[in-house]
């Protein structure tokens, strides 16, 4: 089986996914990370270098290579459902799971966050609420059709094993 987490960024996709794979003995895969180690390059460096459609391409294609494997967790980015067909290529390969947080609790996360998200590097701290609203507007329609749809603040390993179990019986 093949789990996708789907979600904005800071959503907890890497860390939930990272951790329910060991529960479940199954693989991992950060597509970010995935796209990191094969190209030697930061996504941030690389939006700095080449355009948000050139990454949406290569991660396109790294997204198509996840779908041959077999009981691996998928944290995608958090724009790779909204580009091409790429949420129809989840919804095929696998079961997805949607990681949905409101607006204020994604803002503090992404506060508390150290890692530098490239499409937001440039926001100054007063817009971030509303660059984050935006983009859920736009993003949400793509989101919103995963397979399931977990509130973020209840996204634990274990629980969201249960909810699997019971979609899947």
């Amino acid at each position: 089986m093949r789990i996708y987490l789907i979600g904005y960024m800071a959503s907890g996709k890497s860390n939930l996914g990272s951790r329910l794979a060991e529960l479940l003995e199954y693989g991992f895969v950060d597509l970010d990370q995935m796209f990191e180690e094969r190209y030697r390059i930061s996504v941030l460096s690389f939006f700095g270098k080449y355009d948000e459609n050139a990454f949406r391409l290569i991660e396109r294609s790294l997204l198509i290579e996840t779908t041959t494997l077999e009981n691996v967790v998928i944290a995608t980015g958090g724009g790779t459902p909204c580009f091409f067909d790429n949420m129809d290529v989840i919804r095929k390969a696998g079961l997805s799971v949607y990681l949905r947080w409101e607006v204020p609790d994604l803002v503090r996360r992404l506060q508390n966050v150290k890692k530098k998200r490239p499409l937001l590097k440039d926001t100054r701290p007063e817009d971030l609420e509303l660059k984050v609203r935006e983009a859920l507007e736009q993003r949400s329609i793509f989101y919103e059709q995963a397979d399931l749809v977990v509130p973020g603040i209840d996204a634990d390993p274990n629980n969201l094993i249960a909810v699997l179990k019971r979609h899947t019986e």
